[in-house]
């Protein structure tokens, strides 16, 4: 079928029984106009590639997202190309395989889930503050002022640490590309931080620990999460170690848990990290697999999958937290939970080797690295039941003295 089109015909063709309507348009070659069942509208180029005589279609958008006169503008100019000898179909294809989507994509599979163990947290700062902007661009077109306008952006919304984490997983995409023959130059090299940070000193006070702990287990955080939190505060643990705890890395005496040992390939620093637990870390374990019952290999699974929780929940859940009491300057992090445990460690005389055995804090010198081999096992048992009964008495101090008056 071939007609001049209209915006008007266009708009109340209806659209066949079954199948699908083409119609030509008469005023444009190579121009069509697609109508399916349902109702949608799509105009495609069709051409002959003239170096094999192969009849091809090249789809160029919905109606009316893309208006009549554009698509006769984009036919035209497709046009041109095929008389020039040129096939626009390879060039889309060609175009497509250079999206930085797609490089992104070879990135984390190829470097980060291999390499790295913040692949996830990778993977989400491309989909948060990356991909919503460049997904579809070439990326042997992006330029240093690219960079610097999508951090920019992130730096205007308030988030210099961020921004300054998104420049780095740039700088490492574009790495990967340049090691892979994919690119030549690397538009951020020597680019600095545009992000200013300084070392954090958050922790909580006793009043702040109380109302974070009555909290945690409230809406809007679910419990098992909350109990997650609670255990960063007990054991000083990293956040995501604590998310990923499964059964197997813990000890039983009595069907009751008593240690836990987190295994060097899921530790930041890669050491294997044994963490006695006192009787109150005991009890929240208890209540977390009694929650997740006895078919789950984690003691905090995801509810979607068959996984723990990632560290990044513990994160969102204590945004909601704060938020929820109404804490509005300084809302401490997971993180500022392992550094309140470290710090009232400290307060209670507790040596600063076993603070860092605690952390599992990497030994620097020569003779720790190499030598003394301690694991400081019963030290950090110790330090932990003290520092599990100072909280204790933070959530239930004593009833003041009364002292009787005589008349």
């Amino acid at each position: 079928m071939s007609r001049a089109l209209t915006d008007a015909m266009i708009k109340h063709m209806k659209p066949p029984a079954n199948g699908r309507l083409e119609v030509r348009d008469g005023a444009c070659l190579g121009l069509w106009l697609r109508v399916t069942s349902n109702g949608a509208k799509t105009f495609a180029f069709r051409f002959r590639d003239r170096s094999n005589g192969r009849s091809e279609r090249l789809s160029l958008g919905h109606y009316p997202d893309l208006a009549l006169r554009d698509a006769r503008q984009r036919a035209d100019a497709l046009r041109r190309e095929v008389m020039e000898g040129k096939n626009p179909s390879a060039h889309k294809r060609n175009t497509s395989e250079r999206a930085f989507a797609v490089l992104a994509g070879r990135y984390l599979e190829e470097h980060a889930r291999r390499k790295k163990r913040s692949a996830d947290a990778d993977e989400r700062n491309l989909r948060i503050h990356v991909l919503p902007h460049w997904a579809h661009r070439d990326f042997t077109k992006i330029e240093r002022s690219d960079v610097i306008v999508l951090i920019e952006r992130i730096m205007a919304a308030g988030k210099p640490i961020a921004a300054n984490r998104v420049q780095a997983l740039i700088s490492k995409i574009f790495s990967f590309a340049v090691d892979a023959g994919l690119v030549k130059t690397h538009p951020s090299t020597r680019l600095g931080k545009r992000g200013q940070e300084t070392a954090k000193d958050r922790k909580l006070t006793d009043d702040e620990i109380r109302l974070f702990w009555a909290a945690a287990v409230r809406p809007p955080v679910s419990r098992p999460v909350g109990l997650a939190l609670r255990l960063v505060l007990l054991t000083g643990c990293r956040p995501g170690e604590v998310a990923g705890m499964a059964r197997r890395e813990l000890e039983f005496d009595g069907g009751r848990p008593v240690s836990w040992a987190v295994p060097a390939s899921r530790s930041k620093n890669r050491l294997a990290h044994f963490v006695p637990l006192s009787p109150l870390a005991s009890d929240l374990i208890e209540e977390a697999l009694t929650l997740t019952g006895k078919d789950s290999a984690y003691v905090f699974p995801s509810p979607s999958r068959d996984a723990p929780i990632e560290g990044h929940a513990l994160s969102v859940a204590m945004r909601r937290l704060t938020k929820a009491l109404g804490w509005k300057v300084d809302l401490p992090t997971p993180h500022d939970l392992r550094r309140t445990c470290a710090t009232r460690l400290g307060a209670a005389r507790v040596p600063s080797e076993d603070v860092a055995a605690i952390l599992n804090h990497k030994r620097r010198d020569v003779t720790s690295r190499h030598y003394n081999l301690y694991d400081r096992a019963d030290e950090k048992r110790e330090a932990l039941e003290r520092w599990a009964l100072i909280l204790a008495a933070i959530l239930e101090p004593p009833p003041p003295n009364i002292v009787a008056l005589r008349g």
